[in-house]
C-alpha cells in the first residue's frame, strides 16, 4: 500500500488542542510550510502515521495574527516556526527554542513575503474598491474622501505663509482648477456634438443634474448648518 495524502482545514484557535490530539494519537510531525497568498499567508502543518500524510492548512494568516507554537507537543517544530518567523514575518508565540529573529542571517528582512507585480496590482485594486465602497457607505464620493486630508494639509501650509504669497498660491490654484474644468467641459461638448439631438439633450440634462448634485454636496460639506436648520424646522 502506497502513501496516502490528505489536505484538511484548521484554525489558529484550534491549533493547540489539535497538536495535543495528534501527539496523543501517535502522529509524527513532518513539517510546517508558509505560502504567500492574496489574503496574507497560508500555514500548512503536515503529520504522518501508518503511511498516511495529513496536511492541515490555516488560511489567511496575517502579520497581526498570533500563532501559538506547537513545540510543547512536537519539539522538532522549533526549526520550522523560527523559519516562518524569520522568512515570512509570521508572529509565532511560545517557541520552546526561540532564536528571536536570528535563526537566519538575512540581508533582507522577511525575504519570502515578496509578491509578484500581478499580486501587488490586485491588492492595490482591492484596496481602492474597498475605499470607494467605504466612502459610498458614508455618503461621500471616494475622490472627495481622498482629497479632504490633502486640502486640510494645504490650508495649513497656506496659513503659515505670508498673506500676499498665500493669496498668489490660491489664485494660481483657482486658475488651474478653472482651466481643468474648461478642458473637461470642452471634451464633453465634443463627445455630445457627435450624438443625435435627442440623445445629446438627454446627456446634457443628466450632466446638469449631476453638476447640481455635486454643487449641493459641496455646499453641504462646507456649511451643514442650513440643512440642519431646515431639518429641525420640519
Amino acid at each position: 500500500m502506497g502513501l496516502q495524502t490528505e489536505f484538511l482545514s484548521l484554525t489558529v484557535d484550534a491549533l493547540p488542542a489539535f497538536a495535543a490530539d495528534r501527539k496523543r494519537e501517535g502522529w509524527r510531525f513532518v513539517q510546517l510550510l508558509a505560502v504567500v497568498t492574496d489574503g496574507g499567508f497560508d500555514l500548512v502543518y503536515s503529520f504522518m502515521k501508518d503511511g498516511v500524510l495529513e496536511n492541515y492548512t490555516i488560511q489567511d494568516v496575517t502579520k497581526d495574527t498570533v500563532v501559538p507554537s506547537i513545540t510543547d507537543q512536537f519539539l522538532a517544530a522549533f526549526v520550522f516556526e523560527n523559519e516562518v518567523h524569520d522568512l515570512f514575518g509570521i508572529n509565532v508565540k511560545g517557541i520552546a527554542i526561540d532564536f528571536g529573529g536570528t535563526f537566519y542571517q538575512l540581508s533582507q528582512k522577511e525575504p519570502m513575503t515578496i509578491i509578484s507585480p500581478e499580486q501587488k496590482a490586485a491588492r492595490e485594486k482591492a484596496a481602492k474598491v474597498a475605499a470607494a465602497k467605504a466612502a459610498k457607505e458614508q455618503g461621500a464620493p471616494a475622490d472627495a474622501a481622498k482629497a479632504a486630508p490633502d486640502a486640510d494639509g494645504l490650508e495649513a501650509k497656506l496659513a503659515g505663509m505670508d498673506p500676499e504669497k498665500a493669496a498668489k498660491v490660491r489664485a494660481a490654484m483657482e486658475a488651474k482648477a478653472k482651466k481643468e474644468a474648461a478642458a473637461k467641459q470642452a471634451a464633453a461638448d465634443e463627445k455630445i456634438a457627435g450624438l443625435d439631438p435627442e440623445k445629446a439633450a438627454k446627456v446634457k440634462a443628466a450632466l446638469a443634474a449631476k453638476a447640481a448634485r455635486e454643487a449641493g454636496a459641496q455646499a453641504q460639506a462646507e456649511d451643514p448648518a442650513p440643512a440642519k436648520a431646515k431639518k429641525e424646522g420640519e
